[in-house]
């Protein structure tokens, strides 16, 4: 963890390895994607860039010409957030064992968590990346009002079916906004059965709350995301009040068959 620079910090492993699990805690209480789809890596911080598809011609070249063949690849984006902690809490805790308040850490590990969300929902157009709501050839479905039970059920159905003729089997994930998730927990007429609990025997990658718009069902065949450096924290320096850290990681989503994805827009939550 050379580059991470800790070392340099004047306080030992006992104190990183607070700062660690709390971040890691803190992210994963975020995280959706790492759930519904596969996880490759880490391969460490020097993954910036994978190659995607098949390599092909630049253009088809005449008879009389010699081709270009050449490969595809997208980046790794790095995502990091700065956080301080205070020089004399930390020696309250480590002195005269009063609580340490980890919470500046915690705060950065969701804000990274929330980046690594967007990246892999609705990627990096800027820097020429998809996601799993924008990826070119994509299935789609206009929902209907899920303030209609049967019409959530239709939708969902209509989405596994679109995977399903595509020849993907499963197992299914899905993903929905907040407020579709959180109309999951109403009871059939007559019946004491949530309609999250009749959802989930579909679903056997579980159906999830995520920062999105709409909802999205998900094959794993879709692609894994490739993680270079996990999420770790490094080291800057202090101005005699603050230590001043950082988390970071390398994520990216590699999409392999945009057919085994099908979003759902309804009408309303």
């Amino acid at each position: 963890m050379g580059y991470l620079n800790r070392s340099q910090a004047p306080f030992g492993e006992a104190i990183w390895e607070l700062i660690d699990a709390a971040a890691v805690a803190a992210a994963r209480s975020r995280l959706t994607a790492r759930r519904v789809l596969d996880v490759d890596g880490p391969y460490g911080p020097g993954l910036t860039t994978i190659e995607v598809g098949n390599d092909g011609y630049c253009r088809q070249p005449a008879p009389d010409e010699a081709g270009s063949v050449i490969g595809r690849a997208v980046s790794v984006p790095m995502l990091r957030k700065s956080f301080k902690l205070s020089v004399r809490r930390l020696a309250a805790y480590l002195e005269n064992g009063m609580p340490f308040d980890l919470a500046p850490v915690e705060d950065a590990a969701e804000a990274v968590a929330a980046r690594e969300e967007e990246t892999v929902y609705t990627g990096v157009p800027g820097f020429g990346l998809e996601g799993l709501l924008t990826a070119e050839g994509h299935s789609h479905i206009d929902g209907g009002d899920w303030a209609d039970l049967d019409q959530v059920l239709a939708d969902v159905v209509a989405a596994v079916t679109k995977l399903d003729d595509a020849g993907l089997r499963g197992p299914y994930a899905l993903v929905l906004s907040p407020a579709l998730y959180n109309g999951l927990f109403r009871r059939y007429p007559g019946s004491d059965l949530l309609q999250l609990e009749h959802l989930r025997r579909l679903f056997d990658r579980g159906v999830h709350k995520a920062s999105i718009e709409g909802g999205v069902v998900v094959d794993p065949r879709v692609g894994p995301l490739i993680v270079g450096q996990d999420l770790e924290a490094g080291y800057i320096g202090h101005d005699g009040i603050h230590y001043e850290l950082y988390l970071s990681e390398s994520i990216v989503l590699r999409l392999d068959d945009p057919e085994a994805i099908c979003t759902i827009t309804p009408k309303s939550a």
